[in-house]
C-alpha cells in the first residue's frame, strides 16, 4: 500500500489545496474522491472509503475543496470547485497516466463532479461514480439539480440510500431511468450519511458495487 500527501495547484487567485494518494501495490484503476459539503477529505467516511476502495484494486486521490482546505463553513462556488476536480483529474492523470480513470465524490463532490464533465467532456475519464447524490435540499424534493446530468458523456453509477432525505427514492429512481448511462444500486435502508444500522455492512455494499461496476466500464473503455 502507498499513501502520499500531495499538493493540487489551482488558478490564482486560489492557492493551492491538500491532497492524499492512496494506491494498492497493483491498482486495477484510479479515482478521484471528491468530499461532500459537511466535511473535508479526512473525515471517517472518507478514509473508510478511500481504504476499502485500496483493498478492493482501486487506487484514490482524495482532495480539499478550497473552503474545507482554508476552514469555512460555506462551499465553494461551482466554478472553484469545478477548477479544483479539474486539478484533480490532471494529477490522478500523472500518477497514474496508465489506468483507467474514474471521477468521484460524496454528495456536493459527486454534484460538482458530474457539473464538470457535463460542461468539460473528458476523453480519459471512463466513468462517474455518485457516493449519494443529492437531488435536492432536504424536506424540498424536486429534480433541477439533475438537469445537467444529461449533457454527462460517459457512465454513471449511482449508490443511493433508500432513506436518503437529499434524494427522494422514487425521484432519484426516475431520474437514473431517463440517463440511458446511469446505474442505480439501491442501498436499502441507508440514509444520506450511508448509516443503515450496526448489523449492515453499508461500505462493505458500496465498495463491491464500485468494483463490479468500475471493472466492467474499464474493460469497455480501453
Amino acid at each position: 500500500m502507498t499513501t502520499r500527501r500531495l499538493s493540487l495547484p489551482l488558478p490564482a487567485p486560489q492557492e493551492n489545496v491538500s491532497a492524499l494518494y492512496m494506491a494498492p501495490d497493483h491498482p486495477t484503476c484510479m479515482m478521484t474522491l471528491a468530499h461532500g459539503a459537511g466535511a473535508g477529505m479526512e473525515h471517517a467516511f472518507m478514509e473508510t472509503l478511500a481504504t476499502a476502495l485500496a483493498a478492493a484494486g482501486i487506487a484514490t486521490l482524495r482532495f480539499n475543496f478550497p473552503f474545507a482546505e482554508h476552514g469555512k463553513g460555506r462551499p465553494d462556488t461551482p466554478a472553484v470547485a469545478h477548477q479544483t476536480i479539474a486539478a484533480a483529474i490532471e494529477k490522478a492523470l500523472a500518477l497514474q497516466p496508465a489506468l483507467p480513470l474514474f471521477v468521484a465524490g460524496k454528495s456536493f463532490g459527486g454534484r460538482m463532479s458530474s457539473q464538470y464533465l457535463a460542461l468539460h467532456p473528458r476523453k480519459e475519464v471512463a466513468g462517474l461514480v455518485f457516493y449519494g447524490f443529492p437531488l435536492h435540499p432536504a424536506g424540498k424534493p424536486g429534480t433541477e439539480r439533475a438537469a445537467h446530468l444529461a449533457d454527462v458523456k460517459v457512465p454513471m453509477l449511482f449508490l443511493q440510500g433508500t432513506r436518503d432525505a437529499l434524494a427522494q427514492w422514487d425521484l432519484i429512481a426516475a431520474v437514473c431511468a431517463s440517463l440511458k448511462k446511469a446505474t442505480l444500486v439501491k442501498i436499502e435502508g441507508a440514509d444520506h450519511s450511508f448509516k443503515a444500522g450496526k448489523k449492515v455492512d453499508v461500505m462493505g455494499m458500496l465498495v463491491a458495487a464500485t468494483k463490479e461496476w468500475v471493472g466492467g466500464k474499464a474493460r469497455a473503455h480501453k
